[in-house]
């Protein structure tokens, strides 16, 4: 205060005090505050400066609390919409779990626990027509093997088995009408499409039920064949039909495996077969997934195939290997398609596995998953532990009478076990294509 005093002349120190006391009287209490300034510096001019800092930083202050206020309002609204996303998913995830099997648990990832509940065909998420489409073919599968069995009971003059039949042809005709009233809700768009699942699970009861029905009723004709004169039937893409060579493969450095196969199944006919070992479960496989073209996998690797074969038509295959430089050949109808090496070369194929026919291992023996399971038919599956000659090749696609069977898997009905519905019945491959 001795500076500025010193500003001012001594014969006005009543002026210098009412102008002090002007400059705090707005302040409420009033406070002394010490501030440097020049001597030759104008008093008015300093206080109107310290005013003019004091509004600034009361502006800035001002502007800060408008923004803290506008960022609080901003958070408040992302909070509510954070809510609301969240009940919106809450409701979505239950309503999914309701179209669920009851009891099954939720996959998290392609693979399957071995030994689950068995799946339906929601496996795979389906249009209202493909699913329609899959049981008017499975109908059709089960008519036509009513047809051999009618015709069976005609030459054997049996009373049980005529009954039989007209039984199981009574509940196909109940099953039609299932379909035929599915398709007609279907096209007048009714309310009651929203119990789809529990439908569509009663229907597939209604199919395994007469699977194993017609199945019993065709072992009864067992004594009329020779135990190789059968095919494999997968009329749907499920994670649970399929079946199960009772041997194992031994340890081989070349192989020839050759099959009958019938498929018009898109996209892809899935996989015919496949070997896990264990610590690999992609050791010898067969599959056609989604567009890819037929590939074989040995140990892990592939060389894909040119097989053209989901025409719904017979067709003989082959596939030879050897472990020398991975060499390879595929044959389709009895004449050579493709060839090439460096598959797995030097690689032996290894022992005490688990072969499948009709679905892909993601776990020894099982971790089937649908969307990779064949649909279609399969017959005559034999193994060697060598490579074929064409010639050799060439008779068994042709039904030479010197058509050779497998040394290490041969295709008989006392070899495989069957689960989840997929069926046999009688097959004589040169009756089909001759």
């Amino acid at each position: 205060m001795r500076a500025t005093m010193r500003s001012f002349p001594l014969r006005f120190p009543l002026l210098a005090l009412l102008l002090l006391e002007g400059t705090c009287q707005d302040f409420g209490q009033t406070r002394f505050i010490c501030t440097s300034v020049p001597a030759n510096m104008d008093m008015c001019a300093a206080t109107m400066q310290n005013s003019g800092l004091a509004e600034d930083l009361k502006n800035t202050v001002m502007q800060l609390r408008d923004t803290v206020l506008q960022q609080k309002e901003t958070i408040m609204n992302q909070k509510e919409t954070i809510k609301e996303l969240t009940a919106k998913l809450s409701r979505c995830e239950s309503q999914s779990m309701t179209e669920t099997v009851p009891g099954e648990a939720k996959a998290g990832s392609r693979r399957k626990e071995t030994g689950s509940s068995k799946n339906t065909m929601g496996d795979v998420s389906r249009a209202p027509a493909e699913t329609l489409s899959q049981l008017g073919q499975t109908l059709q599968s089960l008519k036509q093997r009513l047809e051999n069995l009618e015709q069976m009971s005609r030459n054997n003059g049996s009373a049980q088995a005529n009954s039989l039949k007209e039984l199981l042809q009574s509940k196909i005709d109940d099953l039609e009408r299932q379909v035929l009233s599915r398709v007609n809700s279907l096209e007048e768009g009714k309310p009651g499409l929203r119990n789809e699942t529990e439908q569509r699970g009663k229907v597939e009861s209604t199919l395994t039920s007469l699977h194993q029905r017609i199945s019993d009723l065709e072992k009864g004709q067992k004594d009329n064949r020779p135990l190789d004169k059968f095919q494999l039937t997968f009329p749907l893409r499920t994670n649970y039909m399929y079946a199960k060579v009772k041997k194992s493969l031994p340890e081989m450095y070349a192989f020839t495996v050759c099959m009958w196969i019938k498929s018009n199944a898109s996209p892809g006919v899935g996989t015919p077969f496949s070997y896990a070992v264990p610590g690999q479960t992609n050791e010898l496989v067969l599959i056609e997934w989604g567009n890819n073209p037929m590939e074989i996998l040995i140990n892990d690797k592939v060389a894909k195939l040119p097989f053209i074969i989901n025409d719904g038509k017979w067709h003989h295959i082959c596939v030879t290997w050897t472990t020398r430089d991975g060499v390879w050949e595929a044959f389709q109808d009895g004449m050579m398609r493709g060839n090439g090496e460096n598959l797995a070369p030097y690689h032996p194929i290894k022992p005490l596995g688990v072969l499948v026919l009709g679905q892909e291992q993601d776990t020894l023996g099982g971790g089937f998953d649908a969307t990779q399971a064949f649909v279609g038919e399969l017959a005559n599956f034999n193994i060697w532990d060598r490579k074929l000659s064409p010639g050799e090749i060439y008779n068994l696609a042709t039904c030479n009478n010197k058509a050779l069977v497998g040394n290490v898997i041969s295709w008989s009905e006392s070899n495989i076990d069957i689960y989840g519905g997929a069926t046999k019945w009688t097959f004589e491959a040169c009756r089909q294509i001759n």
